[in-house]
This record gives structure tokens, sequence and C-alpha cells, in this order.
């Protein structure tokens, strides 16, 4: 038997010292600051040599961490406090974006150092986008001439695609909306940016966004309309601008009343309302009936959930159009309203491929609840049908456009008979 005491186990291990690297850096931007005001106090407006002071201190100071400190410095000289005043007890500079020339030249200088720093240092992108949002909602808080500097800069900046239209999500700020800041540093924004792009393309970037459809909201609820808005960026010489934002509400209403449309159709409402209800719509919204008919045609081919056999959707069709003919017929009253509605039908069925062999049957259907005309018909066959299909269309309106022409003259000839008989029966008395 061992009668040795046992030993009790112990514990053993290697305390490791915490890396340098892994400890939790505080967050003091005063250094850096300094180290930045000084560079730029140092190169003064000579925007090139600020542009290459820049770039050299990406290697030195951690731009990561302290973006923010860098654009508020190079745009108002100094870190800014919530509301944009500047803080006291910061070192600051005289050289930056606030106290620069209020020209556009100037702007554009200044939105080369912004390109040059970004296109060098690639993860300040997104902080720099941050930071415009910012400063836009701190423009209570600028004077008149920083708000156009920065105006100016924020419209070349979008030109050359360096921010996104949805910084302009920052302009519907209710504060700034209400006194009227929103809408004077949009005329700002907007002349910059077109000078450097057309409006198509500014319009493709607001699509783009979703802000097309929003710059109503640069306004007070009780002067968001068309005319004030028209008037106001017309005033201030941006009418492409008004004429953009006329379109676009114009668009808005003609979705809006489609939809209605449609709803009532999927309701099963009585034709007399669905008519009674479109016209109202037609006149409030000032449309065309050329333009109308299209909306209808669309909400009509919407409102049903058709069949995926292409034997099928043809009998589908034609019995459905049979039951709205007189809500098409009613806004059919012109030939161009019937030439409208034929091109509609021609791109619907070469859109949706089922409908490819159901052009001649609808077209035919319409005819015969004269919603269109003969002369519709054949002018569009002749010269006003689309590049969309044509070999497929033609080739199926053959036929009927030939009865067409011989009823024509066959109604020639009887006129002409007629008009001889009478004319015999005056000389015979």
């Amino acid at each position: 038997m061992n009668n040795q005491k046992q030993q009790k186990p112990t514990l053993t291990g290697q305390r490791f010292k915490t890396r340098k690297r892994d400890e939790k850096e505080r967050f003091d931007p005063t250094q850096f600051q300094e180290s930045i005001v000084q560079g730029l106090n140092q190169t003064g407006t000579d925007l090139e040599a600020v542009a290459k002071f820049l770039d050299a201190s990406g290697a030195k100071l951690d731009y990561r961490r302290y973006a923010e400190t860098l654009f508020d410095i190079l745009v108002a000289g100094g870190m800014l406090a919530p509301g944009g005043t500047l803080s006291d007890d910061m070192t600051r500079t005289e050289y930056c974006l606030f106290t620069a020339q209020e020209d556009l030249e100037t702007m554009q200088a200044y939105a080369q150092v912004f390109n040059k720093l970004i296109r060098r240092y690639k993860y300040l992108e997104k902080g720099f986008e941050e930071e415009i949002k910012k400063l836009l909602l701190f423009l209570k808080g600028f004077t008149e001439s920083e708000r156009n500097k920065l105006a100016m800069l924020t419209g070349i900046l979008l030109a050359n695609g360096s921010i996104s239209a949805s910084i302009l999500n920052s302009l519907f700020n209710e504060n700034l909306v209400k006194e009227g800041v929103s809408a004077a540093f949009a005329v700002k924004l907007f002349k910059s940016w077109i000078n450097e792009k057309d409006i198509n393309s500014v319009a493709g970037s607001l699509r783009k966004v979703g802000m097309d459809n929003r710059l109503m909201e640069l306004f007070p609820a009780n002067k968001r309309s068309c005319e004030h808005f028209s008037k106001y960026f017309t005033d201030a010489g941006l009418k492409e601008l008004s004429d953009f934002a006329r379109n676009q509400q114009s668009i808005g209403a003609r979705k809006e009343l489609q939809k209605e449309l449609q709803e009532q159709m999927s309701r099963g409402d009585p034709l007399k309302e669905i008519i009674a209800f479109t016209r109202e719509e037609m006149k409030k919204a000032n449309l065309s009936e050329q333009a109308m008919i299209s909306i209808i045609w669309t909400s009509v081919m919407s409102s049903v959930e058709w069949n995926k056999k292409e034997e099928l959707v043809t009998e589908q069709a034609i019995k459905h159009l049979k039951q709205y003919s007189p809500l098409l017929k009613a806004f059919t009253s012109q030939g161009l309203s019937e030439l409208s509605l034929l091109l509609k039908i021609q791109e619907y069925c070469y859109d949706n491929i089922h409908f490819m062999k159901a052009f001649q049957k609808i077209v035919v259907l319409l005819y015969k609840a004269d919603v269109l005309s003969e002369e519709a018909i054949l002018k569009w066959y002749t010269e006003a049908h689309l590049a969309k299909g044509k070999s497929v269309f033609l080739e199926q309106m053959k036929k009927f456009v030939e009865w067409l022409k011989n009823a024509e003259e066959g109604k020639e000839i009887t006129c002409t008979s007629w008009v001889l008989c009478v004319l015999r029966s005056c000389v015979q008395s």
C-alpha cells in the first residue's frame, strides 16, 4: 500500500501580454485635426498643393478612423458641432470650402480635390456621402454664402458621380422645408448639376434612386403643387427642371388613374360608372383622348389573369374585350385615338407572345363593335404601323384589309349607281 500523500492538482499556464495592436485605441481627433489644419495652412489657396498634401498624409494619418473630422475641416475649416457650428475648443483653418470664392470655377476645383482624395482612398467613399448628408441637415447653421458654395459643390459632385442622388433625401427635412432653405438650396444645386450635365442625365440619376417623384417635397404641404413648383423654378432660371417635374406628375397621375380603373374592372363595376369616372378624370388631368385610350387599354388588359395556353388565350381575350368594347368606343371618337389604340394592340400582342396569333381577331372584333373604323385600319396597315412584329401582323391582316378595300369599292359603285338613277329620273321627268 502506498502511504505517500497525494499532491493536489495545480493550474499551470502562461500569462500573455495584450498586444498593442489589439488594444482599443481611444477616439481622439485632436492630434489628427492639428496635423490636417497645419498642412492646409501651409498649402493655403493652392488646391493642387492641397490635393498632394492630402494624398501623402493618408499614409501617415488614420483617414479611416477620422473621416468625418477630415471632411469637416476641408468644408468648414474645423470640426462641426451638432447644428453646423464650429467647435470652439478645436484648432481651425481659414483655408477651406466655406472661405473660398463663391463661383463655379472655384467649386469645380474643390470638387477635383475631393475626387482625387476618394479615388486614392476608396474606403472614404461611403464616409464622404454620409458627410454630405449631414451637411445638408446642418444648412440652417451656415450662412447664405456657405450654403451657396455647398450647393454648387454638391451639384458638381452629383454630376460626376462622386455621390448618389439619394443624399437629396436630407433636403426633405421638415424644418429646412418649412423655412424655404431646401428650395433655395435646390436652385443652386440643380443649376450647377445641369451646367455639368443635361436635364436627361439629371433625370436618370433621380429615377435611379426614386427621387424623380419627390421633388415637390422641397416645399411645405400648402405649397406642394405643380403650379407653384413650376413658377418657383422657372423664375429661378430652371425651366427644364419645371418641365421635368410637370411631366413626372403627369406620369404619376396616369399611373394612379390606370390603377383605379383596373380595380374598378376587377370589382365588376358597371360600365356606365367607369365611363363617367374616366371622363371626369380625363378632364381633371387635362389628358387627350389619345393618352386616355392608351391608359384604358392597359387597364383592360391588366384587369384579368390570362391563360398561359396560346390556343385558349385568344378566346378569353375576345370574350373579355367584347365586354369592355363600349368603354373603348367611348374614347375613340377621333381618328388619332383609333390609331393610338391600334398601336397599343400591336405593341401588346408583340410583347406578350401568347397573343401573337390573336392580333387579327382582336382588330376584327373592335371593327365590328364600331371601336375601330376601316379608315383607321387601312391607315395603320399602309403606313402607321410599328416595326414590332410588322411582318407577322401585316400578314394576319392581309385578307381582312383586302375585304375592307373591296367593301369600300362596292360602296362607291352602289353610290354611283344611285346617283345615275336619280339623274335619269330627273331627265325623264
